[in-house]
């Protein structure tokens, strides 16, 4: 498809077809959905949504970082249509396929760090938390678990009792899992620990022991620390360099397992498979999920061999590692490790560098950060203060949908930009002119 075909905006939406649908659906389905705006899409293509009323979009959020090799790629297509002609579905947690060896041994490679890892296959990116809850606890014989403010690990009730990023995700559901600890993360541009400081102190790592551990929590009791190399939900917050490292050091002082989840920034979003290699460290589990299918539904917990040590019958899934979405992860693997991985980090700098002159064309913007295609456009009322100007990214989200371009909001007021891993400089640049003039309007 010629790039110039989209954006493009036929009728404003949503359109009469996308108004019948969302009536539709408003009738019929659970109150509980969020809905960003009404776009209704009936196809896709590369890094282009169409509606049912023909308005076609550039996508810069990727079904929430889930279409990694974009919409529709002939290669995951053509790997799906004949996994499914085979037969659909076998449960791998009682029975033998290649798919899913294939799949575990090739996640188990390419995850960080030499040891030996084990895999376990999951349908979505919460259940993956969830065996990490169950296995950390197994192994340890240990119950508490530490996770971070801002955090957002899933919404079933393990997952998100870990998840600090809203309260509406608590509220009615109580009580929930026991013995969970929420510590402060390293939110540069917001650190209660070192702001003003001309680099990071690693103050909300010391508090762990100095506050937490001195005053609650026997670290001894510790199953494990869960931590986003890059939080998402939370706002699209890189830490400082070196704060992973101290995280490491941290758990292996006491003896608790270190588990980085990268449901959102894994499979070469940032322009390593794994957002945690730019640190350089291995965590003890990792998770993945979202973009692992390039939109089928599959999620993966990778762990250390050593520490994989609960017994068979301990944990299962019926659907977890279906063989359609094995089928996908590999393919997906195929195309990330083949060169979208690379053109992540290339684009990545490129929106960055983008971002970075409207941080300097717009006063509302505070900070800008992200690694590869993962990106933090964070705005505020006043550059001082740093006051958060949430209604700004709303109306910001808004406006860029109804001019065909597909964006998110995070955190309390960020833009967040992750696009599908094929992107190329034309969609960058067309992405950034399109913020650019609707904050012109906004101003």
């Amino acid at each position: 498809m010629p790039a110039r075909e989209y954006p493009r905006i036929i009728v404003p939406p949503p359109g009469p077809r996308a108004r019948a649908i969302v009536a539709r659906d408003a009738e019929w389905t659970s109150t509980c959905y969020i809905k960003e705006y009404p776009l209704v899409v009936s196809r896709g293509q590369g890094v282009m949504v169409e509606d049912v009323d023909g308005n076609r979009y550039l996508d810069f959020m990727a079904g929430i970082a889930v279409s990694s090799t974009g919409y529709g790629h002939p290669k995951v297509v053509a790997a799906v249509k004949e996994a499914a002609d085979r037969f659909l579905h076998i449960c791998g947690s009682d029975f033998y396929y290649e798919g899913m060896a294939a799949l575990c041994e090739r996640l188990a490679r390419v995850a960080p760090g030499p040891s030996k890892k084990r895999v376990f296959l999951t349908n979505s990116g919460t259940e993956a938390v969830e065996a990490a809850i169950k296995l950390a606890r197994y192994a340890t014989g240990r119950t508490a678990i530490i996770a971070f403010r801002g955090a957002f690990h899933g919404r079933t009730t393990g997952a998100v009792t870990l998840t600090s990023s809203k309260a509406r995700q608590h509220a009615g559901f109580g009580p929930l899992l026991p013995d969970v600890h929420h510590v402060p993360f390293a939110y540069r541009y917001r650190c209660q620990f070192c702001s003003g400081q001309a680099a990071c102190n690693r103050g909300c790592v010391d508090i762990i022991e100095k506050e937490l551990f001195t005053r609650q929590l026997d670290p001894h009791d510790v199953a494990a620390i869960f931590f986003e190399p890059i939080q998402g939900e939370g706002g699209y917050i890189v830490p400082p360099p070196g704060y992973l490292t101290s995280l490491r050091e941290l758990c292996d002082r006491y003896g608790i397992l270190l588990v980085a989840d990268e449901v959102q920034s894994g499979i070469g979003r940032t322009g390593k498979m794994f957002a945690c290699e730019h640190e350089g460290i291995e965590p003890d589990i990792l998770l993945t999920a979202k973009g692992l299918g390039s939109g089928m539904p599959i999620g993966a917990m990778i762990s250390s061999d050593s520490i994989t040590t609960w017994k068979n019958g301990a944990h299962g899934s019926t659907f977890g590692g279906n063989p359609v979405c094995c089928a996908a992860a590999l393919a997906t693997l195929d195309l990330v490790e083949g060169g979208l991985m690379a053109n992540a980090a290339r684009m990545g700098e490129r929106l960055m560098a983008r971002a970075s002159r409207l941080m300097e064309k717009h006063p509302c913007i505070g900070d800008v950060r992200g690694r590869g295609l993962m990106a933090g456009i964070e705005f505020v009322k006043d550059r001082d203060t740093r006051e958060p100007a949430a209604e700004l990214v709303n109306e910001l989200v808004q406006r860029a949908f109804r001019q065909g371009l597909l964006l998110l909001g995070a955190g309390k007021s960020t833009l967040r930009l992750a696009p599908p891993l094929v992107v190329d400089e034309n969609d960058v640049d067309t992405a950034l002119d399109m913020i650019d003039a609707c904050l012109a309007e906004l101003d």
